[in-house]
């Protein structure tokens, strides 16, 4: 039996003999083939070793071995891209994206990648046109709905956040908070706010909400806040400036008050009477020859901020020169004193963020005196007598693009009026117009610009105050900046007629903006024409003014300061007004 086992142990020593003979030249080939690939970098080029190595993590070996690949892919340049940007090498990631997007044009992918690029560099601006030609490849991509929107976000437009994190359901809020906390009537403020705590802030609901809060006159300043919370979800701060009785402090209220004093005025104010949004606003103007004393009060209907009430008293005692400049020759067309009272109340409805009108009725009755017709003034334009006149308005948010900062707005009116005179007479005026405004900056304020064009047309005959005037005048609003309305105090110095066209452009900058004081100045354009049958009345041609505008403004009142070149005449004209 010992022989058995030696001889055993000789067998499988001899076994194993021919399998050691057959191994050995298989692993010097192996070692071969491993110090080939080694020694020559060509040998991993190829697309699965490239995501191979992509998926290790691997960049170093990736952004050696991905530019020998051939020919080209575009997987191989964005595992290529990858690699860099993982290695923070923005410049040389950028050039591999864009590499790969010129072979895929339609892959996604490429533009999400240059917009993270950007976003890693604080480069927004470049981060969001990326993002927005990712958004043409595929609109209801989630992941480039939400980055956009959080870009955006972080350039403090929260109106185009909110249209893109929309589209995924987002933001969710979780608080809502207000700072400093006001003083007006929680539950009426509570009801100006179309969203509320655990449900998704929407775009229209905010825009629905600041066209409530602008509604209640007691907020100049305002802003709303978001803030990132835990899970997703956000708290949204109310950060405002309340306007509480004659002014928050003594220096607000002299200010609020006299600031018309260089003009004979003074404009005592309440505001937000006992919490309720309550305002009352008046205006005391002794001006030999143009007085004039208003009086009105709003407040929201049933604490209900949705609506609102405006009742208003206007009476005016005022001198008339109808002439054809405010400036040089110009001779006589017409004289009169008008003598007007007037009793108006209103009802406002803000429906939305897009749409609001107005409905309201006026009494009055006007007298004219020491009347010299001229060729100005008719019998027909000096109607004595009551009148009783019907009121409606409708304004609307016509087109917006929050990423853009673009706002086109429209409104139409009519007031419908019958002359209880002999004998008697119905006219209608009938006004439209459009808006636009535009920030083109990211963020913030520093340039502005506003396009107005307005129109209006009378039907029927009008009595003369009912008149439209073209020009700058405290009591106007229809500005041609180098046509001042009064000459030596008296009204009629400005265009007047029955049907007018009127386009006012305007660009402003930020040139100082600390505390409550702000300063804004920029050029403009003014162009309009006034007509009428009338040979003493009307422009007769188009009018273009051009020149500067300075406005200064604080405790949430502007005053505004013009000059304007009347480029017709050469005339200049220096103008200075108050602007709520």
């Amino acid at each position: 039996m010992e022989r058995r086992r030696e001889m055993d142990a000789a067998g499988r020593a001899s076994a194993r003999i021919p399998l050691i003979r057959t191994a050995y030249p298989l692993l010097i080939i192996v070692c071969c083939i491993l110090s080939a690939f080694a020694s020559n970098p060509q040998a991993g080029c190829s697309v699965d070793q490239i995501k191979y190595l992509s998926a290790q993590q691997r960049w170093q070996e990736v952004v050696e071995f991905a530019p020998c690949v051939t020919p080209p892919s575009a997987d191989v340049q964005f595992d290529y891209g990858t690699a860099l940007a993982k290695l923070e090498r923005w410049a040389d990631a950028g050039n591999a994206f864009r590499a790969g997007q010129r072979l895929a044009p339609t892959d996604k992918r490429f533009p999400q990648e240059l917009a993270g690029i950007a976003f890693k560099q604080k480069k927004y601006a470049e981060a969001v046109q990326n993002l927005r030609d990712a958004l043409r490849l595929d609109p209801g991509d989630n992941y480039t709905n939400d980055f956009l929107a959080t870009v955006y976000f972080l350039q403090g437009n929260l109106e185009a956040a909110l249209k893109y994190w929309n589209r995924v359901q987002k933001p969710v809020i979780a608080n809502i908070s207000e700072t400093p906390k006001p003083k007006v009537n929680p539950a009426l403020l509570d009801r100006a706010f179309a969203f509320s705590p655990a449900t998704v802030l929407r775009l229209p609901d905010l825009l629905t909400t600041q066209a409530r809060i602008d509604g209640l006159g007691i907020f100049p300043k305002y802003r709303f806040d978001l803030q990132a919370h835990e899970h997703g979800r956000f708290d949204l701060a109310f950060i405002s400036r309340e306007r509480n009785g004659w002014g928050n402090s003594t220096l607000e209220a002299l200010f609020l008050v006299f600031r018309g004093l260089p003009f004979q005025s003074i404009y005592p104010e309440y505001f937000n009477l006992r919490h309720s949004a309550t305002n009352i606003a008046s205006l005391f103007r002794w001006d030999a020859e143009k007085r004039r004393v208003v009086a009105s009060m709003s407040g929201p209907v049933q604490r209900n901020p949705k609506w609102r009430y405006d009742i208003q008293l206007d009476l005016r005692s005022e001198n008339w020169d109808i002439r054809d400049s405010f400036t040089g020759p110009a001779p006589l067309l017409g004289s009169l004193n008008l003598r007007r009272e007037s009793f108006g109340a209103s009802l406002i409805a803000f429906e939305s963020g897009r749409w609001k009108w107005l409905a309201g009725a006026e009494l009055s009755h006007r007298d004219f005196r020491s009347v010299v017709p001229g060729v100005a003034l008719t019998p027909g334009l000096l109607v004595k007598g009551y009148q009783l006149k019907q009121v409606a308005r409708l304004d609307g948010d016509l087109w917006r693009i929050p990423e853009h900062r673009i706002d086109l707005s429209g409104a139409l009116s009519s007031q419908l009026a019958h002359l209880y005179s002999q004998p008697g007479n119905t006219f209608d005026k009938l006004q439209g117009s459009l808006q636009l405004h535009w920030l083109p900056k990211p963020e913030g304020d520093d340039y502005e610009v506003q396009h107005q064009l307005r129109a209006g047309r009378t039907l029927g005959d009008l009595p003369f105050d009912e008149l439209f005037v073209l020009g700058v005048e405290r009591d106007n609003d229809l500005w041609m900046r180098a046509h001042i309305g009064t000459r030596d105090g008296r009204k009629g110095s400005a265009p007047l007629g029955r049907n007018y066209f009127l386009s006012n452009l305007q660009m402003d900058k930020n040139v100082h903006e600390k505390g409550l004081l702000k300063l804004k100045l920029g050029p403009f354009l003014d162009t309009g024409k006034i007509s009428d049958s009338l040979p003493g009345l009307g422009s007769h041609k188009w009018l273009w003014d051009t020149g500067a505008q300075l406005t200064v403004k604080a405790f949430g009142v502007g005053v505004v300061f013009c000059y304007g070149k009347d480029l017709r005449s050469g005339n200049n004209a220096v103008y200075v007004s108050m602007q709520r």
